[in-house]
Protein backbone atom coordinates (compact mmCIF):
# COMPACT_ATOMS: atom_id res chain seq x y z
CA UNK A 1 0.00 0.00 0.00
CA UNK A 2 1.31 3.46 -0.85
CA UNK A 3 0.94 5.40 2.39
CA UNK A 4 1.29 9.17 2.36
CA UNK A 5 1.08 9.80 6.10
CA UNK A 6 3.25 8.58 8.99
CA UNK A 7 2.24 8.90 12.63
CA UNK A 8 5.30 9.48 14.86
CA UNK A 9 4.88 9.00 18.63
CA UNK A 10 7.14 10.60 21.20
CA UNK A 11 8.38 8.76 24.24
CA UNK A 12 6.18 9.38 27.28
CA UNK A 13 9.05 10.63 29.40
CA UNK A 14 9.62 13.58 27.04
CA UNK A 15 6.04 14.89 27.19
CA UNK A 16 5.55 15.15 30.95
CA UNK A 17 5.68 18.29 33.02
CA UNK A 18 6.24 21.92 32.17
CA UNK A 19 9.03 21.20 29.71
CA UNK A 20 6.87 19.10 27.37
CA UNK A 21 6.52 21.85 24.75
CA UNK A 22 10.28 22.53 24.71
CA UNK A 23 11.11 18.83 24.41
CA UNK A 24 8.66 18.35 21.56
CA UNK A 25 10.06 21.33 19.68
CA UNK A 26 13.58 20.01 20.24
CA UNK A 27 12.68 16.59 18.88
CA UNK A 28 10.81 18.04 15.90
CA UNK A 29 13.88 20.08 14.99
CA UNK A 30 16.06 16.98 15.19
CA UNK A 31 13.62 15.07 12.98
CA UNK A 32 13.82 17.78 10.34
CA UNK A 33 17.61 17.69 10.45
CA UNK A 34 17.76 13.89 10.23
CA UNK A 35 15.24 13.84 7.37
CA UNK A 36 16.77 16.70 5.37
CA UNK A 37 17.36 14.30 2.47
CA UNK A 38 13.56 14.31 1.96
CA UNK A 39 12.70 17.97 1.26
CA UNK A 40 9.12 17.17 0.23
CA UNK A 41 8.15 16.08 3.76
CA UNK A 42 5.67 18.24 5.66
CA UNK A 43 5.42 18.17 9.46
CA UNK A 44 2.18 18.48 11.42
CA UNK A 45 2.72 18.60 15.18
CA UNK A 46 0.03 17.77 17.74
CA UNK A 47 0.11 16.74 21.41
CA UNK A 48 2.78 14.08 21.90
CA UNK A 49 3.03 13.17 18.22
CA UNK A 50 3.95 14.38 14.75
CA UNK A 51 2.31 13.52 11.44
CA UNK A 52 4.69 13.29 8.48
CA UNK A 53 3.15 13.98 5.08
CA UNK A 54 5.37 12.01 2.69
CA UNK A 55 4.27 13.86 -0.46
CA UNK A 56 5.67 11.15 -2.68
CA UNK A 57 8.73 10.25 -0.58
CA UNK A 58 9.38 6.54 -0.04
CA UNK A 59 7.97 5.29 3.26
CA UNK A 60 10.66 2.61 3.49
CA UNK A 61 13.47 5.16 3.12
CA UNK A 62 11.92 7.57 5.61
CA UNK A 63 11.26 4.74 8.06
CA UNK A 64 14.90 3.64 7.91
CA UNK A 65 15.95 7.07 9.16
CA UNK A 66 13.15 7.40 11.71
CA UNK A 67 14.31 4.22 13.49
CA UNK A 68 17.55 5.95 14.52
CA UNK A 69 16.17 9.25 15.85
CA UNK A 70 16.41 9.38 19.64
CA UNK A 71 13.23 10.36 21.47
CA UNK A 72 10.87 8.58 19.05
CA UNK A 73 8.93 5.82 20.78
CA UNK A 74 7.30 4.32 17.67
CA UNK A 75 5.80 5.22 14.31
CA UNK A 76 3.20 3.88 11.90
CA UNK A 77 2.13 4.40 8.29
CA UNK A 78 -1.53 5.43 8.57
CA UNK A 79 -4.65 6.18 6.56
CA UNK A 80 -6.42 9.33 7.75
CA UNK A 81 -10.17 9.61 7.33
CA UNK A 82 -13.17 11.65 8.51
CA UNK A 83 -15.10 10.98 11.73
CA UNK A 84 -17.89 8.99 10.05
CA UNK A 85 -18.37 5.32 10.79
CA UNK A 86 -18.95 4.29 7.17
CA UNK A 87 -15.79 6.05 6.03
CA UNK A 88 -13.80 4.53 8.90
CA UNK A 89 -15.07 1.02 8.07
CA UNK A 90 -14.13 1.40 4.40
CA UNK A 91 -10.65 2.66 5.34
CA UNK A 92 -10.18 -0.32 7.67
CA UNK A 93 -11.18 -2.71 4.91
CA UNK A 94 -8.80 -1.03 2.47
CA UNK A 95 -5.85 -1.30 4.88
CA UNK A 96 -6.47 -5.01 5.50
CA UNK A 97 -6.97 -5.89 1.82
CA UNK A 98 -3.69 -4.32 0.78
CA UNK A 99 -1.53 -6.12 3.34
CA UNK A 100 1.12 -8.42 1.93
CA UNK A 101 1.27 -11.25 2.76
CA UNK A 102 -2.46 -11.46 3.41
CA UNK A 103 -3.28 -12.31 7.04
CA UNK A 104 -5.56 -15.18 8.01
CA UNK A 105 -6.68 -13.81 11.36
CA UNK A 106 -7.18 -10.34 12.79
CA UNK A 107 -8.54 -8.35 15.72
CA UNK A 108 -9.78 -4.79 15.98
CA UNK A 109 -8.33 -2.44 18.60
CA UNK A 110 -10.01 0.95 18.96
CA UNK A 111 -8.54 3.90 20.82
CA UNK A 112 -11.19 6.57 21.34
CA UNK A 113 -9.41 9.75 22.42
CA UNK A 114 -12.33 11.92 21.27
CA UNK A 115 -15.01 10.94 23.79
CA UNK A 116 -17.81 12.74 21.93
CA UNK A 117 -17.60 10.30 19.03
CA UNK A 118 -21.12 8.73 18.85
CA UNK A 119 -19.90 5.10 19.15
CA UNK A 120 -18.03 3.79 22.16
CA UNK A 121 -15.03 1.46 21.95
CA UNK A 122 -17.04 -1.76 22.21
CA UNK A 123 -19.47 -0.66 19.51
CA UNK A 124 -16.59 0.36 17.24
CA UNK A 125 -14.92 -3.03 17.62
CA UNK A 126 -18.15 -4.77 16.62
CA UNK A 127 -19.10 -2.41 13.78
CA UNK A 128 -15.68 -2.54 12.13
CA UNK A 129 -15.05 -6.23 12.77
CA UNK A 130 -18.43 -7.22 11.33
CA UNK A 131 -17.84 -5.08 8.23
CA UNK A 132 -14.47 -6.71 7.61
CA UNK A 133 -15.87 -10.23 8.06
CA UNK A 134 -18.75 -9.60 5.66
CA UNK A 135 -16.42 -8.39 2.94
CA UNK A 136 -13.44 -10.73 3.48
CA UNK A 137 -14.84 -14.20 4.30
CA UNK A 138 -11.31 -15.68 4.21
CA UNK A 139 -10.44 -13.73 7.38
CA UNK A 140 -11.20 -14.97 10.88
CA UNK A 141 -11.23 -13.16 14.22
CA UNK A 142 -8.60 -14.16 16.80
CA UNK A 143 -8.49 -11.87 19.83
CA UNK A 144 -5.59 -13.73 21.50
CA UNK A 145 -2.90 -14.22 18.84
CA UNK A 146 -4.04 -12.60 15.58
CA UNK A 147 -1.84 -12.41 12.51
CA UNK A 148 -2.59 -8.70 12.39
CA UNK A 149 -4.07 -6.10 14.71
CA UNK A 150 -6.22 -3.51 13.01
CA UNK A 151 -5.87 -0.30 14.99
CA UNK A 152 -8.41 2.52 14.90
CA UNK A 153 -7.27 5.75 16.57
CA UNK A 154 -10.18 8.19 16.96
CA UNK A 155 -8.72 11.64 17.63
CA UNK A 156 -10.54 14.95 17.95
CA UNK A 157 -9.67 16.13 14.45
CA UNK A 158 -9.56 12.88 12.42
CA UNK A 159 -9.48 9.10 12.65
CA UNK A 160 -6.34 7.12 11.83
CA UNK A 161 -6.34 3.52 10.62
CA UNK A 162 -3.23 1.34 10.56
CA UNK A 163 -1.78 -2.10 11.28
CA UNK A 164 1.96 -1.63 11.51
CA UNK A 165 3.73 -0.19 14.57
CA UNK A 166 7.49 0.16 14.14
CA UNK A 167 9.73 0.58 17.15
CA UNK A 168 11.76 3.78 17.39
CA UNK A 169 15.12 4.32 19.07
CA UNK A 170 13.50 5.57 22.28
CA UNK A 171 15.50 7.54 24.80
CA UNK A 172 15.60 11.33 25.02
CA UNK A 173 15.93 14.06 22.40
CA UNK A 174 19.58 14.79 21.66
CA UNK A 175 21.13 17.31 24.04
CA UNK A 176 18.16 17.33 26.41
CA UNK A 177 20.33 16.15 29.32
CA UNK A 178 23.43 18.27 28.69
CA UNK A 179 26.89 17.62 27.25
CA UNK A 180 29.60 15.05 28.04
CA UNK A 181 33.03 14.15 26.70
CA UNK A 182 33.43 10.65 25.24
CA UNK A 183 36.76 8.81 25.55
CA UNK A 184 36.89 7.38 22.03
CA UNK A 185 39.48 4.72 21.28
CA UNK A 186 39.67 2.65 18.13
CA UNK A 187 38.09 -0.37 19.84
CA UNK A 188 34.64 -1.90 19.96
CA UNK A 189 33.44 -0.59 23.31
CA UNK A 190 33.77 3.19 23.31
CA UNK A 191 31.63 3.89 20.20
CA UNK A 192 28.84 1.81 21.76
CA UNK A 193 29.18 3.82 24.97
CA UNK A 194 28.92 6.99 22.87
CA UNK A 195 25.75 5.75 21.17
CA UNK A 196 24.20 4.93 24.53
CA UNK A 197 25.08 8.40 25.82
CA UNK A 198 23.46 9.99 22.78
CA UNK A 199 20.33 7.88 23.32
CA UNK A 200 20.03 9.20 26.87
CA UNK A 201 19.88 12.76 25.61
CA UNK A 202 23.55 13.73 25.99
CA UNK A 203 25.37 15.80 23.43
CA UNK A 204 28.85 14.33 23.18
CA UNK A 205 32.26 15.53 22.08
CA UNK A 206 34.79 12.77 21.42
CA UNK A 207 38.35 12.78 22.76
CA UNK A 208 40.97 10.51 21.19
CA UNK A 209 44.56 10.10 22.42
CA UNK A 210 47.18 9.27 19.79
CA UNK A 211 50.87 8.47 20.02
CA UNK A 212 52.32 9.41 16.64
CA UNK A 213 54.70 8.13 15.28
CA UNK A 214 54.03 4.93 17.27
CA UNK A 215 50.47 4.93 15.92
CA UNK A 216 49.75 5.30 12.22
CA UNK A 217 47.71 7.62 10.05
CA UNK A 218 45.36 4.67 9.45
CA UNK A 219 44.69 4.57 13.20
CA UNK A 220 43.67 8.23 13.10
CA UNK A 221 41.45 7.65 10.06
CA UNK A 222 39.82 4.72 11.85
CA UNK A 223 38.82 6.91 14.79
CA UNK A 224 37.55 9.64 12.46
CA UNK A 225 35.39 7.03 10.72
CA UNK A 226 34.00 5.89 14.08
CA UNK A 227 33.25 9.46 15.12
CA UNK A 228 31.61 10.13 11.78
CA UNK A 229 29.39 7.10 12.27
CA UNK A 230 28.30 8.46 15.64
CA UNK A 231 27.54 11.77 13.92
CA UNK A 232 24.94 9.87 11.88
CA UNK A 233 22.93 9.73 15.10
CA UNK A 234 23.74 13.24 16.33
CA UNK A 235 23.95 15.27 13.10
CA UNK A 236 27.53 16.34 13.82
CA UNK A 237 30.23 15.59 16.36
CA UNK A 238 33.32 17.41 17.55
CA UNK A 239 36.45 15.23 17.75
CA UNK A 240 39.46 16.29 19.84
CA UNK A 241 42.74 14.59 18.86
CA UNK A 242 45.18 14.77 21.77
CA UNK A 243 48.94 14.13 21.27
CA UNK A 244 49.92 11.66 24.00
CA UNK A 245 53.34 10.34 22.91
CA UNK A 246 55.50 12.31 25.33
CA UNK A 247 53.25 11.58 28.30
CA UNK A 248 53.27 7.86 27.56
CA UNK A 249 57.02 7.87 27.11
CA UNK A 250 57.59 9.61 30.46
CA UNK A 251 55.23 7.21 32.26
CA UNK A 252 57.01 4.21 30.74
CA UNK A 253 60.32 5.49 32.15
CA UNK A 254 59.22 5.60 35.80
CA UNK A 255 60.18 1.96 36.42
CA UNK A 256 56.67 1.06 37.59
CA UNK A 257 55.70 -1.09 34.61
CA UNK A 258 52.67 -2.62 36.29
CA UNK A 259 51.17 0.86 36.75
CA UNK A 260 51.67 2.14 33.21
CA UNK A 261 48.03 1.60 32.17
CA UNK A 262 46.70 3.02 35.44
CA UNK A 263 48.85 6.16 35.17
CA UNK A 264 48.11 6.59 31.48
CA UNK A 265 44.36 6.49 32.01
CA UNK A 266 44.53 8.88 34.95
CA UNK A 267 46.23 11.48 32.77
CA UNK A 268 43.74 10.84 29.99
CA UNK A 269 40.97 11.71 32.42
CA UNK A 270 42.79 14.85 33.60
CA UNK A 271 43.22 16.09 30.03
CA UNK A 272 39.63 15.22 29.16
CA UNK A 273 38.41 17.12 32.20
CA UNK A 274 40.35 20.19 31.06
CA UNK A 275 38.79 19.90 27.59
CA UNK A 276 35.38 19.49 29.20
CA UNK A 277 35.81 22.76 31.08
CA UNK A 278 36.75 24.55 27.85
CA UNK A 279 33.74 23.14 26.00
CA UNK A 280 31.01 23.27 28.63
CA UNK A 281 30.71 19.53 29.30
CA UNK A 282 29.63 18.26 32.70
CA UNK A 283 30.64 14.58 32.58
CA UNK A 284 32.97 12.06 30.96
CA UNK A 285 31.73 8.91 29.19
CA UNK A 286 33.97 5.81 29.07
CA UNK A 287 33.54 2.39 27.46
CA UNK A 288 34.61 0.41 30.54
CA UNK A 289 33.06 -3.02 31.11
CA UNK A 290 33.65 -4.47 34.57
CA UNK A 291 36.40 -7.09 34.63
CA UNK A 292 37.05 -7.05 30.87
CA UNK A 293 40.72 -6.01 31.13
CA UNK A 294 43.16 -5.11 33.91
CA UNK A 295 42.23 -1.40 33.87
CA UNK A 296 38.55 -2.30 34.24
CA UNK A 297 38.62 -4.24 37.47
CA UNK A 298 36.81 -2.55 40.31
CA UNK A 299 40.11 -1.70 42.00
CA UNK A 300 41.54 -0.17 38.84
CA UNK A 301 38.41 1.80 38.01
CA UNK A 302 38.40 3.17 41.57
CA UNK A 303 41.99 4.45 41.37
CA UNK A 304 41.65 5.72 37.78
CA UNK A 305 38.34 7.46 38.42
CA UNK A 306 39.71 9.43 41.37
CA UNK A 307 41.86 11.51 39.01
CA UNK A 308 38.83 13.48 37.78
CA UNK A 309 36.27 15.49 39.70
CA UNK A 310 33.68 15.17 36.93
CA UNK A 311 31.07 12.39 36.97
CA UNK A 312 32.47 9.38 35.08
CA UNK A 313 29.67 7.63 33.19
CA UNK A 314 30.25 3.98 32.24
CA UNK A 315 27.14 2.79 30.36
CA UNK A 316 28.68 -0.60 29.45
CA UNK A 317 29.93 -1.46 32.92
CA UNK A 318 27.57 -4.43 33.48
CA UNK A 319 27.40 -5.72 29.90
CA UNK A 320 29.08 -8.89 28.62
CA UNK A 321 31.44 -8.58 25.69
CA UNK A 322 29.04 -10.32 23.32
CA UNK A 323 26.30 -7.85 24.26
CA UNK A 324 28.65 -5.00 23.36
CA UNK A 325 29.63 -6.66 20.07
CA UNK A 326 25.96 -7.13 19.17
CA UNK A 327 25.31 -3.46 19.89
CA UNK A 328 28.33 -2.41 17.79
CA UNK A 329 27.00 -4.44 14.85
CA UNK A 330 23.57 -2.87 15.28
CA UNK A 331 24.82 0.73 15.26
CA UNK A 332 27.29 0.16 12.42
CA UNK A 333 30.65 0.58 14.17
CA UNK A 334 31.84 -3.02 14.53
CA UNK A 335 33.49 -3.48 11.12
CA UNK A 336 35.54 -0.32 11.60
CA UNK A 337 36.45 -1.12 15.21
CA UNK A 338 38.04 -4.46 14.30
CA UNK A 339 40.36 -3.00 11.67
CA UNK A 340 43.95 -3.92 12.68
CA UNK A 341 45.32 -0.44 13.38
CA UNK A 342 46.70 0.07 16.88
CA UNK A 343 45.81 3.02 19.07
CA UNK A 344 47.82 4.36 21.98
CA UNK A 345 45.99 2.13 24.46
CA UNK A 346 47.74 -0.91 22.99
CA UNK A 347 51.23 0.59 23.33
CA UNK A 348 53.57 0.14 26.31
CA UNK A 349 51.29 -2.55 27.72
CA UNK A 350 53.16 -4.42 30.52
CA UNK A 351 53.17 -8.19 30.82
CA UNK A 352 51.60 -8.01 34.28
CA UNK A 353 49.47 -4.86 34.63
CA UNK A 354 48.15 -4.08 38.08
CA UNK A 355 44.56 -5.23 38.61
CA UNK A 356 44.28 -3.74 42.09
CA UNK A 357 46.62 -0.72 42.11
CA UNK A 358 47.48 1.03 45.35
CA UNK A 359 46.35 4.67 45.24
CA UNK A 360 49.13 5.85 47.55
CA UNK A 361 51.82 4.31 45.34
CA UNK A 362 50.20 5.73 42.20
CA UNK A 363 50.14 9.21 43.70
CA UNK A 364 53.80 8.88 44.76
CA UNK A 365 54.79 7.98 41.20
CA UNK A 366 52.89 10.99 39.89
CA UNK A 367 54.67 13.19 42.41
CA UNK A 368 58.00 11.69 41.31
CA UNK A 369 57.30 12.78 37.71
CA UNK A 370 56.95 16.30 39.13
CA UNK A 371 56.79 19.42 37.01
CA UNK A 372 57.66 17.52 33.83
CA UNK A 373 54.38 15.60 33.72
CA UNK A 374 52.48 18.82 34.45
CA UNK A 375 54.28 20.58 31.61
CA UNK A 376 53.60 17.73 29.16
CA UNK A 377 49.96 17.59 30.18
CA UNK A 378 49.50 21.32 29.62
CA UNK A 379 51.23 21.07 26.26
CA UNK A 380 49.03 18.16 25.17
CA UNK A 381 45.94 20.24 25.96
CA UNK A 382 47.29 23.22 24.03
CA UNK A 383 48.27 21.12 21.00
CA UNK A 384 44.99 19.26 20.78
CA UNK A 385 43.58 19.28 17.26
CA UNK A 386 39.82 19.69 17.01
CA UNK A 387 37.70 18.83 13.98
CA UNK A 388 33.95 18.77 13.45
CA UNK A 389 32.47 15.84 11.54
CA UNK A 390 29.03 15.65 9.97
CA UNK A 391 26.94 12.65 9.03
CA UNK A 392 27.46 13.15 5.30
CA UNK A 393 31.22 12.83 5.77
CA UNK A 394 32.06 16.46 5.08
CA UNK A 395 34.23 17.99 7.82
CA UNK A 396 32.84 21.07 9.45
CA UNK A 397 34.90 24.11 10.36
CA UNK A 398 36.74 23.47 13.62
CA UNK A 399 36.33 25.99 16.37
CA UNK A 400 39.99 25.49 17.26
CA UNK A 401 42.54 23.64 15.18
CA UNK A 402 46.28 23.37 15.61
CA UNK A 403 48.72 22.05 13.05
CA UNK A 404 48.12 18.43 12.08
CA UNK A 405 50.12 15.89 14.05
CA UNK A 406 51.26 14.21 10.83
Amino acid sequence: MNYDLVLVRFGEITIKGRNRNRFEKMLLGQMKTALKAFPALEYERTFGRVYLHLNGASYEQVAERLRDIFGILSFSPVVRCLQEIEIIRDAALQVLRELSPAPRTFKVSVKRAWKEFPHDTMEMNQLIGAHVLRNTPELKVDVRKPDIELKIDVQYENTYVYCKVEKGAGGFPLGMNGKAMLLLSGGIDSPVAGWMALRKGLEIEAVHFHSYPFTSEQAKDKVITLARRLSYYSGKIKLHLVPFTDIQTLISQTGYDSLIITLMRRYMLRITEALAEKNGALAIVAGDSLGQVASQTLGSMNVIGRSSSLPLLRPLVMLDKQDIIDAAVKIGTFDTSILPFEDCCTLFVPKNPAINPNLNIVERVEKYMGDEIIRLTDRAIQETETIVLTEDGIPGEAEEKEDSWF
